[in-house]
């Protein structure tokens, strides 16, 4: 029997943004907010007046955005094949009965039937990455956790969706939730785990209610249970869920908010395939990597690697924000040019110049229009000092500065730093601070800032502090004059 996650939040509450929060009326901090600021003064500021912040309430495509005023964004594929969206673009299928009649479950048979090696195998052959940032070949990943030696394992699905500029996780979960927990199933059969959990950010309600409504149903109709189809496998599948916390989208973090415990980064080795969840053998994917899964199973390795590129396999799900004039969820190929994606999928800039893309979050760096042709992909968008990320692409207009830009980014990873390392836990807040000083018509020492990048990028425990280091370079690579104007 698995531990029971139960009071995981009880002795740590302190910790979290969220934890004794109604959100109902609450207005939305996130990045595409700040860019969309302008369009509504006075949500923006509702925004800031209200404490604690709100940094991403999914609803990027209609920022700035209050809690509770939601309506459906575009959802359209434009791809030779859609992996992800097939049941988005029928209307969803939030129903067991629904996903069956449009061809869910083959992909489930199929795994029980194969040995688990060649499942594994066809996972490895598809060249499917991670969707959450990192772009770790999923195969390789499914094979360590497969080969470790241990009487109990677990699957998680980090639905902890905190990236602001992204909302394909939450599409994903309120519309089609049974895709979620087929591939859930298949992992778990693939690793020989019998327990899971998907960690959802509190944030997002109709998720959490499409998904408790569906996970009723799998267990209702023997997809979950000691007996998965009449089958000797065995997965039992929990829900838990966040409360307000930026830094457990990373994965260790997340476990151990999992476990009850505060949700600081853990130090690695070990990795959290051989000791992660309650010290066992632990396979961590996003929703968005998971739901490709079914997909590959069902069509097989070749049909999913021939879409994309040799590196960059398969399709991507970007999120598009509010200064698009076709903001919304779209599947494309991987190194479709950027260019095809602003101008042609998101139809271009809704008001003003393009000052540039924020591609993956705050953490991945700004691409200035000129480098719009780079195909988006791991290796080339790496290239460019930039990252693939999570898919979400926000769109800043010029009335936005470079320096209102690094000032929020900056405040944003100070307020959501866990405090673990002194990098991030003093270096952060000190950069915000550099920052606002800019804004308040001071300039800056660049000898420190310099030196505070440097320390965020070497010594920062996570992706947190490395990644703010990746902004502020990138930003310092593709903006040169007009930080140079911000030093004394």
């Amino acid at each position: 029997m698995a531990p029971l996650a139960a009071q995981r939040h009880a002795a740590n509450g302190s910790y979290y943004h969220l934890s004794q929060v109604a959100l109902v009326g609450h207005a939305c901090e996130g990045m595409a907010c700040f860019a969309a600021r302008k369009d509504n003064p006075q949500c923006w500021d509702q925004a800031h007046a209200r404490m604690p912040p709100v940094f991403c309430l999914g609803q990027c495509y209609q920022a700035p955005a209050v809690f509770g005023n939601d309506v459906k964004p575009n959802v359209a594929a434009f791809a030779r094949q859609h992996v992800l969206l097939g049941n988005l673009l029928k209307g969803g299928a939030r129903r067991l009965e629904t996903y069956v009649e449009n061809g869910g479950g083959i992909a489930l048979r199929h795994a029980i039937a194969m040995p688990h090696t060649d499942l594994i195998s066809v996972i490895a052959a598809s060249g499917l990455r991670g969707r959450g940032g990192a772009g770790f070949p999923t195969g390789r990943k499914w094979a360590t956790v497969a080969a470790a030696g241990a009487s109990r394992k677990y699957v998680v699905a980090n639905a902890d969706e905190g990236d602001p500029g992204a909302f394909s996780d939450r599409l994903l979960m309120e519309d089609d939730p049974f895709l979620l927990i087929e591939a859930m199933l298949v992992a778990a059969i693939a690793v020989g785990a019998e327990h899971g959990y998907i960690y959802l950010r509190k944030e997002y309600p109709g998720a959490l209610a499409s998904l408790r409504m569906a996970l009723q149903e799998a267990y209702q109709a023997g997809w979950l249970g000691p007996s998965v189809l009449d089958t000797s496998h065995r997965f039992e599948l929990e829900l838990v869920i966040g409360q307000g916390s930026y830094v457990c989208g990373e994965e260790t973090a997340m476990l151990n908010s999992i476990e009850g415990k505060r949700p600081e980064v853990r130090v690695r080795p070990p990795q959290i395939t051989e000791h992660g969840l309650f010290s066992a053998p632990t396979l961590v994917n996003n929703v968005e990597t998971l739901c490709a899964v079914p997909w590959i199973v069902t069509h097989g390795a070749q049909a999913y690697a021939e879409l994309g590129t040799p590196a960059s396999r398969g399709t991507k799900l970007v999120s598009l924000n509010s200064l698009f004039r076709r903001p919304g969820l779209y599947e494309v190929e991987f190194g479709t040019p950027l260019r095809q994606i602003v101008e042609q999928v998101g139809g271009g800039m809704k008001r003003g110049r393009l000052l540039g893309i924020m591609v993956g979050g705050p953490l991945a760096g700004l691409v200035p229009p000129a480098l719009l042709d780079t195909p988006f992909a791991y290796e080339e968008m790496q290239s460019i000092g930039c990252a693939v990320g999570h898919g979400g692409m926000i769109a800043f207009a010029d009335d936005t500065s470079i320096s209102e830009l690094l000032a929020e980014v900056f405040r944003f990873g100070a307020l959501e730093s866990c405090g673990k390392c002194t990098p991030c836990h003093l270096g952060s807040p000190e950069l915000a601070a550099m920052w606002q000083a800019v804004l308040n018509g001071q300039r800056i020492s660049r000898q420190r800032w310099h030196a505070l990048v440097d320390a965020l990028a070497e010594s920062s425990l996570c992706g947190h502090g490395r990644g703010l280091a990746e902004f502020a370079r990138a930003i310092e690579r593709h903006y040169p004059q007009e930080v140079a104007r911000c030093f004394a």
